[in-house]
C-alpha cells in the first residue's frame, strides 16, 4: 500500500501536478468567457470549473479528460437563460440535465461511443484545432474585443470580428501584444526541443505566463508604445463568488420548459461528452480506455452539483483534454489539481491572475491547435484511401460551416454511406461456365446478406436467360435478411415457368403468402 501510494505521489509531482497547472491556465479565461457568452454570471463559469475538476474527475473512469463549461453550449444556455426569464430557474434546467445523463448512465447507454467512426473523431480533434487557432489569432495580436470562446469558425467574417472590421484593425492591435506572442510561441517550440529536457521540471506554460506577467510589468513601468491595455490582460472580479445565486427547488414542476430545455441540455451535453471521450482516448499515448457509461453518471452529479450551486452546465471539453495530454498528464489527478488551482486563485490571487496577458494564453492555445491539426494528420489520412480521407475532411468543413454536432452528424452520414457502398459490392459472386451449350451460373452469397442488397441481387436474377442452369449457394453465410429470403423465395415459385433449373444450397425457401 505504501509503495502504490509513493507511486502515485511521483506520478502527481512529476507529471500530473505540471499537467494540472497548464490546463488550470489554460481553463481560467475560457471558464470566464463561455460565463460571460452564456449571459450568465461570471462566478458561474470558474464554479463549473472547479465542479468539473473536483467532483467530475473523482466519479470519472477517464485519467485525461477534462470537464467545464463547454463552448458547444453557450447558444443553448443563453437561449433557456433568456426564455425563463431567471438565473435561478435556468438552474432547475440544469440540474434535470444531470438527472437524464446520471439516468443515461444506470442504464448503460454510453456505448453509442462505440459507433463513432475514428475518420469522423479524428475531422472532429482536427476541425477543433483549426477553430482554436483562429480564435486565438485576434488575442494574439492583442484584439481586445475577440469572439474567442464560441465555437463557430465562420464567425469570424462577421462584422463583430477582426475580419470584418479590417479597417480598423489596426486600431486595436499593440506592439507589446504581439512580442509577447512572438517571444512565448519560441519559447514554447524552444522547450519542446530534446535539450531542453532539464527545463520541463517547470511546465512549459507556467513559464509562458510568469514570462508574460514579468514583460507587462516591464512594458507598463516605461510607459511606452508597447504598454499593454486593461482589456488585454485576463480580469477576475475580486469578489467573484459575493453574489451567488441557488436554484428555488419549489419551482421545478412549475413549467414544462424548465424539463424541456434540461432534456436539451443534457442531451447536447452527452453527445459533447461521449465524442470529447472517445477523441481524447486516442490522444492517449497509452492506449486506455475510459468506461463511457460511468463518465456519463460522473457528469449527470457534476451538472446536478452545478445546478445547486449555482454554476451553468458541464462536459467534458476536447480543448482542456487535449492540453492536458500535451503537457504530460497521466492520470485523473491533472483533471483533479486543475479545478483546485482554480479554487485556490480565485480565492487568494485574483490580483496575480489579472496580471497575466491573454497574449500568453493566446500562444499556449495555439500551440495546442497546432498539435490537433497537425499537416502530418492530413497527410496519413490521405494515403489511407478515400473512404478514410472524405468523411475525415468533409467533417471538418461541416464543423467549420456549421457547428460541432451537425458537422459530425455529417461526417457520420458520409461514413455509413460507404459503409453501404461496400455492402453492396460485396453481397454476392457470380460466377458463369458453359456445358454442352448450356448456361451455368453460381451465386454464391457472402457472409452477411441484408435488405440493403435486394434490389441489385433481384435484377440480377431478372438477368438470367431462359434455359439456364443456376445455383443460389447460402451455405457460407452467417445471417441473410428474411427480404433475400423473400427474393429468393418468389424466384423460385417463377424459375419453373422460365425454363431455369434453380437449386438452393443453405437457404430456406419463406412462405410469400404469410406478407400479404
Amino acid at each position: 500500500m505504501k509503495r502504490k501510494l509513493k507511486y502515485y505521489r511521483l506520478i502527481w509531482l512529476k507529471h500530473d501536478l505540471p499537467a494540472g497547472l497548464s490546463v488550470f491556465l489554460i481553463a481560467l479565461p475560457l471558464c470566464l468567457g463561455i460565463a460571460l457568452a452564456s449571459g450568465a454570471p461570471l462566478y458561474s463559469g470558474i464554479l463549473s470549473g472547479i465542479i468539473g475538476g473536483l467532483v467530475v474527475s473523482v466519479i470519472s473512469g477517464s485519467p485525461l479528460a477534462v470537464s467545464g463549461p463547454a463552448a458547444g453550449l453557450t447558444t443553448l444556455v443563453a437561449a433557456s437563460i433568456i426564455s425563463l426569464g431567471d438565473y435561478k430557474l435556468f438552474l432547475l434546467t440544469v440540474i434535470v440535465a444531470g438527472l437524464f445523463q446520471l439516468l443515461l448512465g444506470v442504464l448503460k447507454l454510453g456505448i453509442i461511443a462505440n459507433y463513432f467512426p475514428s475518420a469522423v473523431i479524428k475531422g472532429m480533434l482536427a476541425a477543433i484545432g483549426i477553430i482554436l487557432i483562429s480564435k486565438q489569432i485576434p488575442l494574439a495580436f492583442g484584439y481586445d474585443q475577440p469572439d474567442f470562446w464560441t465555437s463557430g469558425f465562420l464567425q469570424l467574417f462577421s462584422a463583430k470580428n477582426f475580419l470584418g472590421n479590417f479597417n480598423n484593425f489596426n486600431h486595436h492591435v499593440t506592439r507589446g501584444a504581439i512580442f509577447i506572442t512572438a517571444a512565448s510561441l519560441i519559447l514554447l517550440i524552444i522547450l519542446q526541443q530534446p535539450f531542453a529536457k532539464k527545463l520541463k521540471v517547470v511546465p512549459a506554460p507556467l513559464l509562458v505566463v510568469i514570462a508574460g506577467i514579468i514583460t507587462e510589468i516591464i512594458f507598463s513601468r516605461l510607459t511606452s508604445g508597447f504598454s499593454l491595455k486593461q482589456t488585454q490582460l485576463v480580469n477576475i472580479p475580486s469578489n467573484v463568488f459575493a453574489n451567488i445565486s441557488f436554484p428555488d427547488i419549489s419551482k421545478i414542476f412549475s413549467s414544462v420548459e424548465i424539463w424541456k430545455s434540461g432534456l436539451m441540455i443534457g442531451a447536447l451535453a452527452t453527445l459533447e461528452t461521449l465524442l470529447c471521450i472517445e477523441a481524447i482516448d486516442k490522444l492517449d499515448k497509452r492506449n486506455r480506455i475510459s468506461p463511457v457509461n460511468r463518465e456519463l453518471i460522473a457528469q449527470g452529479i457534476g451538472n446536478m452539483a452545478c445546478g445547486f450551486l449555482g454554476a451553468i452546465p458541464i462536459t467534458a471539453v476536447v480543448v482542456r483534454g487535449a492540453a492536458n495530454v500535451d503537457a504530460g498528464g497521466r492520470t485523473k489527478l491533472s483533471s483533479f489539481t486543475h479545478g483546485l488551482f482554480l479554487l485556490l486563485a480565485v480565492l487568494l490571487i485574483p490580483f496575480v491572475l489579472n496580471k497575466i496577458p491573454y497574449a500568453s494564453l493566446a500562444a499556449i492555445l495555439l500551440v495546442t491547435g497546432y498539435n490537433l491539426t497537425k499537416p502530418k494528420l492530413y497527410l496519413n489520412m490521405w494515403g489511407l484511401g478515400k473512404k478514410q480521407f472524405l468523411p475525415f475532411i468533409i467533417t471538418i468543413i461541416a464543423i467549420l460551416a456549421t457547428d460541432l454536432l451537425i458537422g459530425v452528424s455529417i461526417g457520420l452520414l458520409i461514413s455509413i454511406f460507404f459503409i453501404i457502398q461496400n455492402n453492396f459490392r460485396a453481397e454476392y459472386k457470380i460466377t458463369k461456365k458453359q456445358e454442352f451449350h448450356i448456361n451455368i451460373y453460381d451465386i454464391k452469397l457472402n457472409s452477411n446478406v441484408t435488405f440493403l442488397n435486394k434490389v441489385k441481387l433481384r435484377k440480377t436474377l431478372d438477368m438470367i436467360p431462359e434455359y439456364s442452369v443456376l445455383t443460389i449457394d447460402g451455405s457460407e453465410s452467417n445471417f441473410i435478411d428474411y427480404d433475400i429470403l423473400e427474393i429468393v423465395s418468389e424466384y423460385a415459385n417463377k424459375a419453373h415457368d422460365r425454363h431455369i433449373e434453380l437449386h438452393l444450397k443453405g437457404i430456406e425457401k419463406v412462405s410469400i403468402t404469410a406478407v400479404h
